[in-house]
């Protein structure tokens, strides 16, 4: 899905809403002007994570605004069966543990998205990252399916000691094994394969809901191009 359609979506869920002007939609959730006319114009491409903020302020599906009806109606086409029996679709938001930080890489700026079927139990909120290289062998395998949703601020006692995905206060999404520092307020995050860092702030935790392994998830990913 090429950035033109996007920037279209974009648009016409603006319209759709009430606003005549992009300006007036930037003024009203408080977002940069020039960041959100560039995103409407199709000067500067949105990711997905952008495109939940502007989905729940417009009143629209996300996946949709971001991915298209087209994609989405093409994927369910041409794909094997999926794993949840509704057959809904959800995206994978970015890759995870291309470097032994485990960060999150998102595909800003890059070509739509690939969907995956959700996993049982799942919901609309769910969310799936693709991991790429080795530096997370012994949770999942390089092409492997890591799901999560249900962001909690701040973590709930239950994360405590489990891998899980959080957002830190400098805009670096990690999956890391969460600890409660000495610090009220502050997690340590353990790593894989790298130092664990101490005494961190962090935006929110999610739990992982499902990993898919290699093998499974190179039948059900489904190409949002």
């Amino acid at each position: 899905m090429d950035k033109e359609s996007r920037a279209r979506r974009l648009k016409e869920a603006r319209q759709a809403r009430g606003f005549k002007t992009a300006i007036a939609a930037a003024d009203a959730f408080g977002w940069n002007r020039n960041t959100y006319a560039s995103n409407e114009n199709g000067n500067a491409p949105f990711s997905y994570r952008r495109a939940k903020a502007y989905a729940e302020a417009f009143g629209v599906d996300a996946v949709r605004l971001y991915e298209g009806r087209e994609a989405e109606e093409l994927a369910a086409r041409s794909s094997p069966a999926p794993l949840h029996p509704d057959g809904v679709l959800v995206p994978v938001i970015g890759l995870v543990g291309a470097d032994p930080e485990g960060r999150v890489l998102f595909a800003t700026g890059q070509a739509a998205g690939d969907l995956v079927p959700i996993p049982p139990g799942g919901s609309e909120k769910t969310v799936a990252l693709q991991v790429v290289g080795g530096s997370m062998r012994g949770l999942a395998d390089d092409g492997s399916l890591v799901y999560f949703e249900d962001q909690r601020t701040p973590p709930s006692p239950d994360m405590l000691g489990h891998v899980v995905v959080v957002e830190t206060d400098g805009d670096e999404v990690l999956v890391k094994r969460i600890f409660q520092a000495q610090t009220p307020g502050r997690y340590d995050l353990e790593s894989l394969d790298a130092p664990t860092r101490r005494n961190c702030k962090i935006r929110w935790a999610a739990h992982i809901t499902a990993i898919i392994p290699p093998h499974q998830a190179r039948r059900i990913i489904r190409s949002g191009a």
